[in-house]
């Protein structure tokens, strides 16, 4: 494929999963639009979706990281992770429901959060300079979301996809990274009080730091670097559970606290609006003139 069709390839990409966005509709892989196995070409998809971002005034907050489980790895035939970027209007304040419709095939995942406090430039980053670059760390829930029907991907219609960037919710209790050991933290997940996934820091490509180092290498080699104030999604530590309306998630990652989703239901949205037009018609009508007076008698 010459350059001149891969950039038509490419804005084609974007503009299907544009519309799946805008119409609600999955819409189906979009791997057989690119060249076979080409994952810079998907890359180039997200850059010209991330730009476009950018330039509509979506402010772009961090990146996360996907793909960190070696089973999911193995699963699409890969041996490395994908990362994805992270809007301001993704993240979704603990105690806030989910409106339905929002998303088309959300799934709930829990990692580690870490926000940066300096920048991370270097193509070889260590541990030490990750360490040092590093604020503190949260808790934190991505709800995933793909817009290629049935889920049915590969690393190309995911990285293309935003990395199956859906929604974030972070938790609120800061953590310095000298109070706890991420590679050997554990985590339970529960799905309206039913535990749905398991796991540990270990289980993040060995540990959410070496994720975490991954990344900063891979943008840095790009020419885009991790920044201070940056939030990194470090990956999942555990298997994703299906989210529905009425879901409501919490995780428990030790040494980290908390955090949960809740997903409204198209039901419990219908009775508040009509409790809602109620109430202000009732206000309308108190308030109109004689109202509370009788007509005479």
């Amino acid at each position: 494929m010459s350059a001149h069709e891969s950039a038509g390839a490419v804005a084609k990409v974007v503009a299907v999963l544009d519309e799946a966005i805008r119409s609600g509709v999955p819409c189906p892989p979009v791997r057989s639009l690119l060249p076979e196995a080409d994952v810079e070409a998907a890359y180039a998809v997200q850059r010209r979706y991330t730009e476009r971002a950018v330039a509509a005034g979506r402010r772009l907050v961090g990146r996360k990281i996907g793909l960190t489980s070696p089973a999911v790895q193995r699963q699409l035939g890969v041996d490395r992770p994908d990362f994805g970027a992270l809007f301001a209007d993704m993240a979704v304040p603990e105690g806030e429901k989910i409106a339905p419709g929002r998303l088309l095939q959300p799934k709930v995942e829990a990692e580690v959060a870490l926000v940066l406090g300096a920048d991370l430039p270097h193509r070889d980053p260590t541990v030490a300079d990750l360490l040092r670059a590093t604020a503190f760390a949260l808790p934190a829930l991505e709800i995933v979301d793909s817009r290629i029907a049935d889920w049915d991907i590969t690393i190309v219609d995911t990285v293309a996809d935003n990395a199956s960037c859906g929604l974030f919710v972070l938790g609120g209790t800061p953590v310095p990274l000298d109070r706890v050991d991420l590679r050997g933290v554990t985590m339970t997940l529960t799905k309206n009080g039913r535990t749905v996934s398991e796991g540990t820091g270990a289980d993040c490509l060995g540990s959410p730091l070496t994720a975490a180092l991954w990344l900063a290498s891979t943008l840095a080699g790009l020419g885009d670097p991790l920044r201070a104030g940056d939030i990194v999604l470090t990956g999942a530590l555990g298997p994703m559970a299906v989210a529905a309306e009425g879901d409501e998630f919490t995780a428990r990652i030790e040494g980290l606290g908390t955090v949960g989703a809740a997903f409204a239901s198209s039901a419990t949205e219908a009775g508040t609006e009509a409790t809602e037009a109620t109430e202000t018609a009732t206000e309308a009508t108190e308030a109109a003139p004689g109202a509370t007076e009788g007509a005479g008698a």
